[in-house]
């Protein structure tokens, strides 16, 4: 069973206020759409009233900060075995919808309700960061109900409890008193029970798409070391100070079009690389149709590190190394561009395959 509220008011002296059910229980519905946070996990509503391909219908579709997705259906006083039975079905649908998949279900929620237009603007206006690579690598099946019989409890909690299916029943007590509505949730299962019954549905998650061209760049730039200035004026980017920073960068291919972002400040270019990377001490670059030594140009940063040996005694390589960029577009750090959803990390070079990045960064800078 699960646990149970009781609500008293207060005043001479204390008076339970009974529970009585839900007028009803599409009114659930309408709550939880307003705000989503009564269901007492953080979660983004990506769709309502959802058509599967088995021509039936989820009540609500959500998404967690990790990426994975929540089907939440009302009992609307079905029996035990068919709402059941139902969840079950929509989680085999669930199950295989890919990371394009799961933004068009949003983008036509987005459509229908008004709310931000893209997934990842909305997903990081919910959670304060940019939505996980990979989407949909775990689902959760959930009734939601005013109540539900002793029949759908022993059910729910024998595939729950006895298979690990990540299946589960949201209560919502409903008190009424003086004129005044209030509601009390609580779980058949308890949430670390619940929790561990979701890992055997782990998938790896779908990630979007790569077109196969585009890369990230991530520009650290820091005082009295490298500068974005340099990197504009002669046509680079560069990583070093250990073989963590550096290996991605030194892995660029030549020809592909990189999007170089500056942790903390946002997009300030796009362009392609022309050549591949070199060390700081041997990198050349093309200056006013001149190859140049970098190491003779007039640079504003430091691109030699304390141990500037091609490898110290444990192997690892701390140069600064450099990747010649031709640039299509780049502008100033205080002109950089950043929006909520854009995508970031950590890795100084890493295909891009947030095309909702790619697009309002191309747009911004007139490429097409």
């Amino acid at each position: 069973m699960p646990l149970e509220f009781g609500l008293w008011r207060v005043d001479d002296r204390p008076v339970r206020v009974t529970t009585t059910p839900m007028p009803l229980e599409s009114r659930l519905e309408e709550l939880i759409v307003a705000d989503p946070a009564i269901l007492g996990r953080p979660i983004l509503l990506i769709g309502r009233q959802l058509l599967t391909r088995h021509s039936k219908v989820i009540d609500l579709l959500g998404m967690d900060a990790e990426g994975c997705l929540h089907v939440l259906e009302l009992k609307r006083d079905r029996t035990p075995r068919d709402v059941v039975a139902q969840l079950l079905d929509y989680g085999t649908w669930v199950q295989d919808l890919s990371n394009e998949q799961v933004r068009e279900i949003y983008a036509a929620y987005a459509r229908d309700t008004g709310v931000a237009e893209e997934l990842d603007e909305a997903f990081a206006l919910r959670f304060g960061t940019s939505p996980p690579d990979a989407l949909n690598g775990a689902h959760t099946l959930t009734v939601v109900a005013s109540e539900v019989d002793a029949a759908t409890e022993r059910i729910v909690t024998y595939l729950a409890s006895g298979f690990k299916v990540p299946i589960n029943v949201l209560f919502f007590r409903y008190f009424v008193d003086e004129g005044r509505s209030y509601l009390a949730r609580s779980w058949l299962i308890d949430d670390v029970e619940a929790a561990e019954s979701s890992v055997g549905t782990k998938t790896g998650g779908k990630r979007e798409p790569w077109n196969g061209t585009d890369w990230y760049i991530s520009f650290g730039e820091e005082p009295g070391g490298r500068s974005w200035d340099d990197a504009r004026r002669y046509g680079f980017v560069s990583a070093g100070g250990g073989d963590w920073f550096s290996r991605t960068l030194r892995a660029l291919p030549v020809g592909a079009r990189v999007f170089t972002h500056i942790p903390k400040a946002g997009y300030v270019g796009i362009g392609t690389v022309s050549s591949e990377a070199q060390p700081f001490e041997s990198a050349a670059l093309a200056v006013d149709d001149e190859v140049v030594p970098m190491s003779r140009l007039p640079l504003k940063g430091t691109y030699q590190h304390a141990t500037d040996t091609p490898a110290t005694e444990s192997g690892e390589d701390r140069r600064e190394w450099v990747v010649p960029i031709d640039w299509e577009k780049s502008v100033p750090r205080d002109q950089a561009l950043w929006r909520a959803g854009f995508f970031a990390n950590q890795n100084s070079a890493c295909k891009l395959r947030a095309h909702f990045t790619i697009d309002e960064v191309s747009r911004h800078f007139n490429i097409a």
